[in-house]
């Protein structure tokens, strides 16, 4: 009978374990963020395993692209999501962790067709690039709806660039490393590109749990909890600061 009450202890405590272990998905080419091929898997993914592991969580990571990941977790296939900009529509299916990064947003454009945020009103028919399931800002989606703004949306920043440069597109949206960074990845040089000097103001990126999943407030919790505690101690911003170098 004891050997049973210790074999039984130990089914539960290995369930117990499983039921630990969460199953994320992101996607990829969203550097310096999220990137199969980046050190870490990018900036974010090493900040969610690390604050989901203060709280004694491991994490599967499925790479997806990041519309079907994100449908895919809204509908419960996996237990969250990262790193997503807060919107209304978003909200009524998400629960939002607190803020994983900050984020600045420029305009980038050709150098001879330098485009500033103030411009934008007065850019009929000009063709904005932003990758398919990322959300504009609120200002670029109501200039998109009015049709001053063209949506054109690949599966990635770096099919962006790309797009840009070869003036098939004439401006795309991103944060400043972001933007930079994918305009390196195909080989730009400074010189090609105009980043605006202004911006459109901030933008948070999220981990996300789906209001359906049925444990959504207390991984939100916990996650924040964990998130709070790399940043008392200085973990969250030495994570920061050695991807950015």
């Amino acid at each position: 009978m004891r050997f049973c009450g210790a074999a039984l202890l130990s089914l539960l405590l290995c369930a117990s374990l499983r039921a630990e272990v969460l199953h994320l998905a992101t996607g990829d080419d969203y550097a310096p963020f999220t990137g199969k091929a980046l050190p870490g898997q990018g900036i974010l993914t090493q900040v969610v395993r690390a604050a989901l592991a203060e709280q004694g969580m491991a994490i599967t990571l499925d790479w997806l692209p990041w519309n079907r990941g994100y449908l895919q977790t809204r509908r419960g296939d996996y237990d969250g999501t990262f790193p997503y900009v807060r919107s209304a529509e978003r909200e009524a299916d998400f629960l939002y962790s607190a803020p994983l990064y900050v984020t600045a947003q420029h305009l980038f454009s050709r150098s001879e067709d330098r485009i500033e945020v103030d411009d934008l009103p007065r850019l009929a028919g000009r063709r904005l690039c932003y990758p398919l399931g990322w959300q504009p800002p609120r200002a670029i989606q109501e200039l998109v709806d009015a049709g001053v703004l063209q949506r054109h949306s690949p599966l990635g920043l770096k099919e962006c660039a790309q797009l840009l440069l070869l003036q098939r597109d004439d401006l795309f949206l991103a944060d400043h490393d972001l933007g930079e960074s994918a305009l390196r990845a195909i080989g730009a040089e400074t010189g090609q590109f105009h980043r605006s000097t202004t911006t459109l103001g901030n933008n948070t990126l999220h981990f996300i749990v789906s209001r359906r999943h049925p444990r959504a407030a207390e991984l939100i919790a916990r996650f924040d909890l964990g998130l709070a505690a790399l940043k008392a101690r200085g973990e969250y911003q030495r994570l920061i600061e050695s991807n950015l170098e």
